[in-house]
Formats: structure tokens, C-alpha cells, sequence
């Protein structure tokens, strides 16, 4: 579990660090399919499916 919580976490900071630098391209979307695999498999996945669910219940609702 480590291992994997370490990851999500330096695949997050590289995906924010592209972001930042506007740098788009083959690797960046690699780099958020990874983040994504990875924070999947941590103990926010519960937390990231419950906001996901909220911000479309309220677009829904607009």
C-alpha cells in the first residue's frame, strides 16, 4: 500500500508540474492515465467517486 499511495502521489505532483508548464502532448496523457490507475487503488477512490457523483448531481440540478 505504500508503494502504491507513493506513486499516485509523484504521478499527481508530475501531472500538476505539466499543467502548469502547458506542456501537452503523448506523455502528459500518460502521465494522468497513471495518476488516475494508481489513485484508484488508494483509499481516496471512495472520496473521488462521492465528488464526482455530487458535481453531477448539481450540474443536474442547474
Amino acid at each position: 500500500m505504500a508503494v502504491t499511495i507513493s506513486l499516485a502521489a509523484l504521478f499527481g505532483i508530475v501531472l500538476a508540474l505539466l499543467l502548469r508548464a502547458r506542456t501537452l502532448g503523448y506523455g502528459s496523457a500518460f502521465i494522468a492515465m497513471m495518476f488516475g490507475f494508481y489513485l484508484a487503488s488508494t483509499g481516496a477512490a471512495t472520496t473521488v467517486n462521492e465528488l464526482t457523483n455530487a458535481a453531477v448531481e448539481a450540474l443536474r440540478n442547474l
